[in-house]
């Protein structure tokens, strides 16, 4: 969480306070008013909120039609929901390997695809943006649907575009840990009305249909689904949240660039590449070393100072090698209900190994992350950079 105050708390007891905060209301709608507030914000013609990124990424996968017999390709670099996301469908997650950006590498992508391959999953993950060109160009050459997940870069952009509305869907989480939050917190963005139709009926199968005018116009039949709709009181938080990211990512971006100026360069740590510095959420300052012994070495002197950093191969749950469920595939409790036990599963890529994609891990072991205060001053950069420049 980086910004909340009075606003979030006058937007919480405005809720309560109309003793109205169902979802479907005639109050303050404030998550109808949200979905139409940042469908506008980022350009889409379709969003809905939900109960977190894992619920979007979901409610898409079914949207696009994604079940038993598909593979769905993400990157060994995730935190797990996402890949979970895939079994939660009944389809099987197959791992590619990241470029030097630390999002999903579009050339083993390719290397991945099969006849069964459904979707990809680019990751946005730091707020880092994907090769949306390279994806999008294998996406027209071999017909798979691209589901961009978002969840880390609430805001980022790539060649001035918003991240998750490039491809065919868009998950984005609103959790504690994310550039905006409600606590907990969700959305889809797509401009599919098949997508879009589908993702309603599926987040909200038990509501939707006895609740308002939701299923105006909605064409899709029925169909059972699941629960992710949420209240009132999170919609009034995002929707003061919503008002604070222009000026976070700015000075998210602006204090990166800032230390990045003064660490970086000749003689000095690198920087790692970006498919888009710019659109990137200013979140971390990713620095690339050419060994893992030197990597550590930076770290220690870092900590040695008083500065936090982090080596991503550390990350636990963000690593395939740490994808319990999925390295062992025990995708369900049941085992009728498991993926990876379905007939119509067989045959399909799910060969894990904790070796299959070296070239994350050595990528992984050699970075260190900086993560970057928007409300750092010039004297806070100026101190952190003397301790990482001794």
């Amino acid at each position: 969480m980086y910004r909340i105050g009075q606003n979030e708390i006058d937007a919480v007891a405005r809720a309560i306070m109309s003793r109205d905060f169902f979802k479907i209301n005639g109050s303050g709608q404030e998550v109808l008013h949200f979905d139409d507030e940042w469908r506008q914000t980022v350009g889409t013609k379709y969003s809905l909120t939900m109960t977190s990124g894992f619920a979007a990424l979901t409610s898409a996968l079914i949207g696009m039609g994604v079940g038993p017999g598909d593979e769905v390709i993400v990157p060994a670099y995730i935190y797990i929901a996402s890949a979970l996301a895939v079994t939660a469908v009944g389809a099987i997650p197959v791992i590619a390997d990241v470029d030097g950006t630390l999002t999903i590498d579009p050339e083993d992508v390719e290397r991945k695809l099969s006849s069964h391959t459904k979707v990809v999953m680019p990751v946005h993950i730091q707020g880092f943006p994907s090769d949306m060109d390279a994806l999008k160009k294998l996406s027209a050459k071999y017909g798979f649907k691209i589901l961009e997940d978002a969840c880390q870069a609430d805001g980022g952009m790539y060649h001035g575009k918003y991240l998750g509305t490039i491809g065919d869907a868009g998950a984005y989480s609103f959790n504690y840990f994310k550039i905006i939050t409600s606590g907990e917190g969700g959305a889809l963005v797509t401009d599919d009305r098949v997508i879009y139709e589908r993702a309603l009926i599926y987040h909200d199968a038990a509501a939707v249909a006895f609740f308002g005018n939701q299923l105006d116009g909605i064409t899709e039949p029925l169909f059972g689904g699941s629960e992710f709709r949420v209240s009132d009181i999170i919609g009034a938080i995002l929707r003061e949240q919503l008002k604070r990211l222009p000026t976070l990512l700015s000075d998210l971006r602006r204090n990166r660039d800032e230390l990045a100026k003064l660490v970086c360069g000749e003689g000095k740590a690198a920087q790692a590449p970006s498919h888009d510095i710019e659109g990137d959420c200013g979140t971390t300052l990713s620095l690339r070393f050419e060994t893992a012994e030197e990597c550590r070495a930076y770290q220690q002197k870092c900590a040695d100072g008083g500065v936090g950093t982090t080596v991503p191969i550390d990350t636990g749950k963000h690593v395939y090698t740490n994808w319990t469920q999925i390295m062992e595939k025990r995708g369900a409790m049941h085992p009728a209900m498991d993926p990876f036990k379905m007939e119509a599963n067989r045959g399909l890529n799910m060969d894990y190994t904790p070796d299959m994609c070296k070239k994350t891990l050595d990528l992984l072991s050699r970075t260190l992350y900086v993560a970057i205060s928007p409300d750092w001053t010039e004297g806070d950069i100026a101190n952190i950079a003397a301790v990482m420049n001794g």
